[in-house]
């Protein structure tokens, strides 16, 4: 195997095991299909993505899905920070309802505004930590 062919694999596998690691984050957050969907970037009627990530088929073929993938990561990493001692807390907290952003939830803030909802959502939880 050549060393691109080999680069390639790599990333794919990598790929493969991020795309495992946001759908149990996505589980652990107890989302709706559709929900998880629009957290990604996907059509709410394309089930069968969401059934080959959760196998570890790589995700992030394209680059808005593989930020998104990225600002999720980062959001539970902010969330666990937060609330180290809660994390029934941490996560529930993209499902709960905040004043912070007129009495909707974090996942509401996505649907509505997409990927800059995620900036949104990151940036507020990088300012509860201070940074």
């Amino acid at each position: 195997m050549s060393a691109v062919a080999e680069s390639v694999a790599t990333v794919s596998q990598d790929r493969g095991a991020l795309a495992k690691m946001v759908m149990s984050l996505l589980d652990h957050w107890k989302l709706s299909t559709e929900d998880q969907a629009a957290l990604l970037g996907i059509a709410a009627s394309n089930r069968a993505a969401l059934t080959r990530y959760r196998k570890g088929e790589p995700i992030g073929a394209s680059r808005d899905q593989y930020e998104r993938v990225g600002h999720l990561l980062g959001i539970h990493k902010n969330l666990r920070l937060l609330f180290p001692q809660n994390r029934d807390l941490a996560y529930r907290w993209m499902s709960t309802r905040n004043k912070a952003f007129d009495n909707r939830t974090p996942v509401e803030v996505v649907k509505e505004w997409g990927f800059a909802g995620l900036l949104m959502l990151r940036a507020y939880l990088d300012r509860a930590r201070g940074e």
